[in-house]
């Protein structure tokens, strides 16, 4: 290939142009380069001339070209091989069953050279014939810093990072690369095993010769077609659900909490809970309060801030109607209603730019489950609009995910009880409920998103990312 970047070589094809040049005339290049080593300043000055009056493949600049990938053999696509002259002089490594073999390829360069970043969709073992190659690896999970080109695009397995210094302002997350890098140096009979989804990065000396050996691998041999469509919706379920989790970190320290320098205080007031879920239950509103009460007294102060907090932050963003004024909702019962130009829902997706959402996320389940029940039962309307009308994407996954939290900590029963007492003091539970899960669902929509940016090279909010051929001039 003749790349107009060199020495950087990217992989995508409107960086470089294939020429016709007979193998002979490549190697011609490099004894020329040889000899220069060998005369001095003057003659590599008369050889030059020389070679600018030459015919026209002459004129082609030796620094510019790289032997990339000349298959010595094409077992797999049982294609024309180039050099299969070379596959008589090619020993197989012993561990290497013949018929796995893919491919067999030269790589080959005159002047000094890199590569850019990319993986193979095979098991590459690299081996150096003269030279010497400096490779850099990271592993498939490197993914996301590496920003691969879009899966729809032409360099599809190759990185979209600069070969020089990444611009962390476009690229943050390369930042991070280096802690994720291994380095290898190969020299002449030195051989390197790259498996299938490693990216790697390869600096080329002058003059270095390298033959290298694709197989496929067996779990790639062993994936049935049919299958295909199971397996990609298992793989974004999972890397979906590895990145909510990012997006939703666990907290250092738990913020919110029950006092716990008295067990028995705790103990008081988880029977004090218990016994006031029943009287909510069942109607009897006799001694509800002060149960109630002796609950919220055994918080910690910073409980109690952050209950105090979360109302303040419904009434100052939400008009609550008077009980008596409750205006007919959209869904069918008397809901909570919020009048024109007020937020409804905002689609937050970072926890630090929600305080509603680090209020839920940072108390503890138990506390947090004695505050839902005092708002349920003191502020019923307030408990309402901060669902319907506060509760943003970050918010709801945070609400949901404490939910689960409480119920490992409660019983069957005490489960039922508390669900029953906070969606039983809703005017419309149902639409409570829906304003939960299309917040979860929100909230999982944008984690796939960045799933398709980070592993994929897909944004689609911004549409495909077509490159120019501008883009790939070095």
């Amino acid at each position: 290939m003749l790349s107009r970047s060199a020495p950087f070589f990217y992989g995508d094809l409107r960086s470089h142009e294939r020429v016709p040049l007979p193998f002979s005339s490549f190697i011609g290049f490099c004894k020329q380069l040889m000899d220069k080593k060998e005369d001095d300043q003057s003659q590599c000055t008369e050889s030059e001339k020389r070679n600018s009056e030459g015919s026209e493949q002459d004129h082609l600049a030796p620094k510019q070209m790289y032997l990339a990938q000349v298959p010595i053999t094409n077992v797999e696509n049982k294609g024309q091989a180039q050099l299969e002259v070379l596959w008589e002089d090619i020993q197989m490594p012993a561990f290497l069953d013949r018929s796995l073999l893919a491919f067999v390829n030269l790589w080959m360069n005159i002047a000094e050279a890199r590569s850019s970043t990319h993986y193979d969709p095979h098991h590459n073992l690299l081996c150096i014939v003269s030279g010497t190659k400096k490779v850099v690896l990271w592993p498939p999970s490197a993914s996301p810093l590496l920003y691969p080109m879009p899966l729809y695009g032409e360099a599809s397995n190759h990185s979209s990072l600069s070969l020089g210094k990444p611009d962390l302002s476009l690229h943050p997350r390369a930042e991070y690369l280096i802690d994720y890098s291994h380095k290898v140096i190969l020299k002449a009979g030195d051989a390197l095993f790259i498996p299938e989804g490693w990216f790697h990065q390869v600096d080329s000396d002058n003059l270095s010769i390298a033959v290298n050996f694709w197989w496929q691998s067996n779990l790639m041999r062993s994936m049935s077609e049919h299958m295909d469509a199971y397996y990609l919706r298992r793989i974004l379920r999972r890397l979906t659900d590895k990145e909510m989790d990012l997006m939703l970190p666990k907290p250092a320290s738990v913020e919110c909490k029950v006092h716990g320098s008295e067990q028995a205080l705790n103990r008081d007031a988880v029977g004090d809970l218990h016994t006031m879920d029943k009287v909510f239950v069942d109607g009897d509103l006799e001694g509800k309060e002060v149960k109630l009460e002796s609950a919220i007294c055994h918080m910690e102060h910073s409980a109690l801030q952050a209950l105090h907090t979360l109302v303040s932050l419904v009434h100052d963003h939400v008009n609550i109607p008077d009980p008596g004024q409750v205006q007919q909702s959209s869904w069918g019962n008397g809901s909570t209603a919020c009048t024109e130009g007020e937020p409804k829902n905002r689609m937050v997706f970072h926890l630090e730019d929600d305080p509603v959402a680090k209020i839920l996320w940072n108390t503890e389940p138990h506390t947090l489950r004695t505050m839902l029940l005092y708002m349920a039962d003191k502020f019923p309307r307030t408990l309402e609009a901060l669902i319907l009308h506060l509760l943003s994407p970050v918010g709801a996954e945070a609400l949901t995910r404490k939910f689960d939290e409480i119920d490992a900590e409660s019983s069957e029963e005490d489960r039922s009880r508390f669900y029953q007492v906070i969606y039983g003091a809703l005017d419309d539970q149902f639409a409570a409920m829906d304003a939960i899960l299309l917040g979860k669902e929100s909230f999982a929509m944008q984690a796939f998103r960045n799933v398709l940016d980070k592993y994929l090279g897909v944004n689609i909010k911004d549409g495909p990312k077509l490159c120019g051929r501008e883009n790939f001039q070095g």
